[in-house]
């Protein structure tokens, strides 16, 4: 089953008086529980088209379809539905709020969802230790290192079990030695529950994990390798 669909998307933005297309009839697809990543330099379209994915921005052309919804059309608070409920989002700068503990931060997607205090706290702590940060649970973001923020914001993605999660550049602030246990981490999580992932990526050592490699330049897709598993 397809988790993606994406149909002749273009997007195009004005920057100054020159018209800048970002991407350029791009058509893919990508299957439920796949490990992907999306590389190209800088200004190849790669972290626009995972922005279109997440629903943070709209094309200026063609269809999108997440989990069978078509989300191409659809208005900002219902596209604030979809990735509240379905989309898990880790950015390269983590987005975790410096007055909350990990517990809490992880915590933060459950509450806006309505989930009841107390299986909001259980599943916080179960997905903290899975990430290997138990013991870590009461502490705030300026008490971790780089890479224990960095977990922290995979646990708030994962936790309320979205449909795909979307990691922009996840390994950018991080030593190598970091980056390999978040990525063994991320793919295990792909194993044992079947969540799809798709990484924007510079980073070679992301491209290693990723067993599908989607090559962009100048807003086109330029290469699409599929790994032997």
């Amino acid at each position: 089953m397809n988790m993606v669909e994406i149909k002749d998307i273009g997007k195009t933005y004005r920057q100054g008086k020159v018209l800048v297309h970002a991407l350029d009839g791009i058509t893919l697809s990508i299957k439920t529980g796949e490990f992907t990543a999306l590389s190209g330099p800088s200004g190849s379209g790669k972290t626009t088209l995972l922005n279109l994915i997440g629903g943070l921005d709209t094309p200026s052309r063609g269809t999108i379809i997440l989990d069978n919804d078509p989300i191409t059309d659809l208005s900002q608070s219902q596209l604030a539905d979809i990735r509240l409920n379905k989309i898990g989002f880790v950015f390269q700068a983590y987005n975790i709020i410096p007055v909350l503990s990990a517990r809490e931060n992880v915590e933060y997607v459950m509450l806006m969802q309505g989930v009841p205090a107390k299986k909001r706290t259980e599943r916080a702590k179960a997905v903290l230790d899975d990430v290997g940060l138990s013991g870590m649970h009461d502490r705030r973001p300026a008490e971790l290192s780089g890479g224990q923020q960095q977990r922290v914001a995979v646990a708030r993605a994962i936790v309320s079990n979205p449909a795909i999660v979307l990691a922009d550049e996840p390994t950018a602030n991080l030593d190598s030695h970091t980056g390999q246990g978040l990525l063994e981490m991320m793919a295990r999580m792909n194993e044992q529950r079947n969540v799809t992932f798709i990484f924007s990526t510079h980073d070679p050592m992301v491209m290693g994990f990723s067993r599908r490699i989607i090559r962009l330049k100048d807003g086109k897709v330029t290469d699409d390798l599929q790994k032997q598993r």
